[in-house]
């Protein structure tokens, strides 16, 4: 998929048919008829919805084995095959079975098929899913076939699928339909096969470099971790109101001051904000935390993991996404925000010191400014409005304000900025590293300030964690650690334009009755 979708928007509003007009009366016949062909399957004896069935082999494995077969010809091997029915020719002479591996055509001839099982197909649609013994053949035309010689219905399929000629194409029908969109666009499940690939290999990266998966709680009771709007739930044994967490970051520091080293996390994080192509309030986050560690060690392993994860899913570390040349396999570029800014603006953000002279900055450059109440994130506002499209190659962004990284150390040269990175590609933030801060005493007044602010009415604000504090004044060695947006590095590594395309359910406005 292409193309992003209003999530406000109710068009679809039946489910997809065959049927080009596809509305709700035509839905309505083609159902009424399929449960008629069900109704005679029973009264035929045949349960259209068995137990189980046992295949010797998938679609893809008979194209291998068979691939020397040559035209015309037959041979007397027996398979046993199953799948969906996508598509039939010539009376059901010719139909067409899918897997999860492929499509293997079904030679239904009478002269095959026992007289019962032959008047069976009339009874099949589009959609059902079948068993079938037979042997192999291929076509005069060169189609390897299964000449039958005994099917059974493994499921009647009671709604139809969308025509096989113009396909599934409305965007938001095949978001909220996402089973019928993986049916009739294969793309599709390569696009998931990926992702859980792409997860799998981060896994083995990180097990093979003595990191530990832990796992912290989804409910909170202070959201912290990163500036976000949290959900918030009640508990009614307890009478407390509870957090879906925001980030993971702060019990996985809790997991490295109570000594383990090397941990990481992947988990669903929920954000109460907007949705964009870029943006799910449900989302899947890989946090890592190492000690002893800084953001410059940090910004090479992240370059090796990407360079790995992206070899074993695609087999390679150049790929294509949107039309851009992507390569993870040459080193990522790293780029101070303030030499990033003067690239693209010709103003030194350095000399800015106070906000007053940051305010005239932004409103000379046109970038308009709405709640920022320091110079640190004017500067910020500057970035994201003239700098961040530009960085379409990997480029580390270092060196952040210390005003927007309330949990990251200062810089150790650098007066008024932090050592921090964001990890840019295609112009769309990936990751965000920091060199740690465990300072307990620094930690508590950054977070006393942004309880301020949230007592202002800043709801993206961080709380003040009194736990979290106390847990740092038992003592956490240097440490650093990262967050990565999967769904943002599936994207790349599928060509996807939209976070829901590599979400299965991204979430979206229900449709009214």
């Amino acid at each position: 998929m292409s193309k992003a979708v209003d999530p406000a928007s109710n068009k679809a509003k039946t489910p997809p048919t065959e049927a080009k007009t596809n509305n709700a009366e035509d839905v309505s016949k083609l159902k009424a008829d399929r449960l008629k062909k069900l109704a005679q399957l029973k009264e035929l004896g045949i349960n259209p919805y068995p137990y189980k069935f046992e295949r010797s082999h998938k679609a893809a494995q008979l194209h291998e084995l068979y691939k020397d077969l040559e035209k015309g010809s037959e041979n007397s091997d027996e398979v046993v095959v199953c799948g969906r029915i996508m598509n039939s020719r010539n009376n059901w002479l010719f139909t067409d079975i899918h897997d999860d591996s492929g499509k293997i055509q079904l030679f239904c001839h009478k002269d095959s098929l026992p007289e019962d099982k032959f008047n069976l197909l009339k009874l099949l649609d589009k959609g059902d899913y079948v068993g079938a013994r037979g042997t192999m053949k291929r076509t005069p035309a060169g189609e390897l076939s299964v000449r039958i010689k005994d099917i059974e219905i493994l499921s009647k399929s009671l709604l139809p699928l969308p025509d096989s000629w113009e396909g599934f194409n409305d965007v938001e029908a095949r978001y909220r339909h996402r089973y019928v969109d993986m049916i009739t666009n294969p793309e599709v499940r390569e696009t998931f096969k990926k992702r859980s690939l792409t997860i799998r290999h981060m896994r083995n990266f990180l097990d093979d470099n003595g990191f530990f998966e832990v796992e912290t709680p989804t409910l909170q009771v202070e959201a912290g971790g990163a500036d976000a709007r949290p959900f918030v739930t009640h508990h009614n044994a307890l009478d407390i109101d509870l957090y879906l967490r925001i980030a993971t970051e702060l019990h996985l520091k809790r997991m490295i001051i109570g000594g383990m080293e090397r941990v990481y996390e992947i988990g669903r994080i929920f954000r109460n904000e907007g949705i964009s192509t870029r943006h799910n309030p449900e989302f899947t986050m890989l946090e890592m935390y190492c000690a002893y560690g800084d953001y410059n060690e940090l910004m090479d392993f992240t370059e090796k993991m990407l360079r790995y994860i992206a070899e074993k899913v695609l087999g390679k570390a150049e790929f294509e996404y949107q039309g851009k040349t992507i390569s993870f396999a040459k080193p990522f570029r790293r780029l101070r925000m303030a030499d990033g800014i003067k690239e693209v603006t010709g103003i030194d953000v350095s000399t800015l010191k106070t906000i007053e002279e940051a305010r005239a900055a932004a409103l000379s450059l046109g970038v308009p400014l709405d709640k920022e109440d320091s110079r640190g994130h004017i500067i910020n506002a500057i970035f994201e409005a003239k700098v961040e499209h530009t960085l379409i190659e990997p480029t580390f962004l270092m060196d952040h304000p210390v005003e927007i990284s309330p949990l990251t150390k200062v810089h150790r040269a650098n007066q008024g900025e932090v050592e921090r990175f964001e990890l840019f590609v295609y112009g769309r933030e990936l990751a965000n590293g920091y060199s740690e801060l465990s300072d307990p005493q620094d930690q508590r007044s950054r977070l006393e300030e942004q309880a301020k602010k949230k007592a202002a009415g800043n709801e993206e604000a961080m709380p003040l964690d009194l736990d979290f504090i106390m847990a740092m004044e038992y003592g956490m060695p240097p440490t650093m650690g990262i967050g990565i947006g999967i769904d943002r590095l599936v994207m790349l590594l599928t060509d996807s334009a939209s976070i829901r395309d590599v979400i299965a359910f991204p979430t979206m406005r229900p449709v009214k009755a």
